[in-house]
């Protein structure tokens, strides 16, 4: 078996590190839309419009991904918002 070279290498690890994952946000019954709109804004860093936009889509659609990075990155997300009662996983 041939040895990697340096490139092949680091080729390899960038493709290892760019396993991307999504952070999925569920329709509900409960939570209204400004709680919703509020908390993509405080924990996702979205503006006004974006987070608009996407609780539009959770509320028609049933779910969105407002998000999208590594697991690492959007479990702590994860995990503010469904603190906050709004129903959130990682894909």
């Amino acid at each position: 078996m041939q040895a990697l070279t340096e490139t092949e290498l680091e080729i390899l690890e960038e493709t290892v590190d760019t396993d991307i994952k999504k952070l999925v946000i569920y329709n509900d019954d409960v939570n209204t839309f400004d709680w919703v709109i509020d908390t993509l804004v405080e924990v996702c860093g979205h503006s006004n419009e974006q987070a608009e936009q996407c609780t539009i889509i959770i509320h028609y659609k049933g779910k969105c991904s407002v998000k999208e990075g590594s697991f690492e990155e959007l479990a702590g997300m994860r995990n503010e918002i469904c603190r906050r009662g709004i129903s959130a996983e990682v894909h």
